[in-house]
């Protein structure tokens, strides 16, 4: 079956003037089909094209390749330094520097898109292939405010297109061995689960830098500002430290939430927050003068968000622990033992209870630990065939083959319809930092900062806090001229 989709987004509206119309996801139909009378296919793979291909992406692209069920045919990046290596490992792949380049002469040829792009240019490019029916893979957070998070879920519904959030350990056998147990009431219901990690592993906290530099040859600033207010280029950003900056990334919880919370929202079939509340690590310039620094994510915070219990649950009380700040270690886990994996975990506090993991779930234990091996339970929920991570690659390519509504995708561990309100309230962590820090000026030439120590009230349906309108504009940030999320 084909279908037209309809073509939103101002960047694409040359499509209409050449009369291009859009195959819908619903399947991929073999390639020989697809090229018409005569054509040889060179396989059955998905045609792959990957947004964003140094770093991440190119790990990514090295996993989605490996699976054997992914041809890579066209890569697109920004900054061809970043995009050197890779280039050189797929030299039949074709190459451009703007994905809506890339979108517009190669749609034809592609079947899905692989996104690991910085935060705050993951909605545009994903909701461009969606339009254009492309099934797409997106580095976690999935977006970089909630509104776009919720627009992507909604659009994958929408077109019909296969999707996966890049946050591995969701396909795991760690989390399902966690599910297990909780299902068996082992732990009794939990009320309480702590997340931490060591991240930031880079510079927050700090003032924006004074000093501009050249553009580096090879990197196009414009282009990779993208949806973001302009600056000139300064050292120092690209190609790693931009996740400590709100026009671009989503700090320690946007880089490290999706991956440490998944197993909360997995074990306990959590939704939409209803409160949020936080407190942050202040920075000191000079001799103890505090530092405002707005543009940039803090050092450190310890967020806490409650949720409506699953049926027949309890409500649950989540906290979220960064800059090396940990909960205090359960007085089950020996002095010796590893709290989570050292430098991150996920610490579930149950009614008969307790057990944790690390980072993506591995390494799940009972505590006190000698329950692990003594515990046995039943198998409730299906292991994701594939080695480690290489799994959760895996499935969303043999979704991509078998189609949107197949049970292949249904029972994909990321689909936006899960990973979608895990990253809502992973953001939602960040709305609460930011509107701690919001600052109004007094008569008297001081500050007042009435965001802090509040209580925000969400309503998670409507997008909307309840309680304090100024926190309200971090839901949906306003691009730059020229950019638009097209829905």
């Amino acid at each position: 079956m084909m279908r037209k989709l309809p073509l939103r987004n101002d960047s694409r509206r040359n499509f209409l003037k050449k009369g291009v119309l859009a195959a819908a996801g619903l399947y991929i139909l073999p390639r020989h089909v697809l090229g018409g009378k005569g054509y040889t296919a060179p396989s059955d793979k998905v045609n792959l094209g990957a947004i964003g291909v140094g770093g991440k992406g190119e790990v990514d692209i090295d996993f989605l390749y490996g699976t054997g069920k992914a041809e890579i045919a066209v890569l697109c990046d920004v900054d061809d330094r970043r995009a050197a290596e890779t280039r050189g490992k797929y030299p039949k792949a074709k190459y451009y520097k703007d994905y809506r380049e890339m979108l517009d002469k190669e749609h034809k040829n592609l079947d899905a898109i692989s996104i690991s792009t910085p935060d705050h240019m993951h909605a545009v490019q994903g909701m461009a292939a969606m339009q254009l029916g492309k099934h797409v893979y997106i580095q976690k957070p999935l977006a970089h405010d909630i509104y776009e998070v919720r627009m992507l879920t909604q659009g994958a519904a929408r077109y019909k297109v296969v999707t996966q959030m890049g946050n591995q350990g969701s396909s795991g056998d760690g989390v399902r061995q966690l599910v297990d147990w909780y299902r068996a009431g082992v732990i009794g219901d939990v009320t309480e689960v702590f997340c931490f990690t060591n991240r930031p592993v880079w510079p927050q906290g700090i003032q924006w830098p004074a000093q501009k530099a050249s553009v580096p040859a090879g990197l196009d600033w414009n282009l990779w500002l993208g949806t973001a207010p302009y600056r000139e280029y300064v050292d120092n950003l690209v190609p790693f430290n931009w996740r400590g900056w709100w026009d671009y990334g989503t700090g320690a919880l946007g880089d490290m939430g999706c991956h440490i919370i998944a197993p909360a929202f997995q074990v306990l079939e959590l939704g939409y927050p209803t409160e949020a509340q936080c407190s942050v690590g202040n920075v000191y310039v000079g001799e103890f003068k505090q530092g405002y620094f707005p543009d940039s994510c803090p050092p450190s915070s310890h967020i806490t968000l409650k949720f409506k219990g699953a049926p027949g649950k309890p409500d649950v009380k989540l906290h979220w622990m960064d800059g090396g700040i940990q909960p205090d270690r359960p007085e089950e886990l020996g002095p010796q033992e590893i709290f989570g994996d050292g430098d991150n975990g996920t610490y579930f506090i149950g009614t008969k209870g307790k057990m944790m993991c690390g980072t993506y779930g591995r390494d799940p234990n009972l505590l006190p630990t000698s329950r692990t091996a003594q515990t046995k339970v039943p198998q409730t929920i299906a292991r994701v065939p594939g080695a480690d991570i290489s799994g959760h690659y895996n499935a969303w390519l043999e979704a991509c083959m078998a189609g949107y509504g197949s049970e292949k995708e249904k029972n994909l561990s990321a689909n936006f319809k899960v990973a979608g309100p895990l990253a809502e309230t992973v953001l939602m962590g960040n709305l609460a930092i930011r509107s701690y820090d919001v600052r109004k000026s007094r008569a008297d030439g001081k500050f007042d900062y009435p965001g802090r120590h509040m209580k925000l009230l969400w309503d998670g349906a409507n997008m909307k806090i309840t309680n304090f309108e100024d926190a309200n504009q971090f839901v949906k940030r306003t691009y730059r001229e020229g950019w638009s999320l097209g829905v």
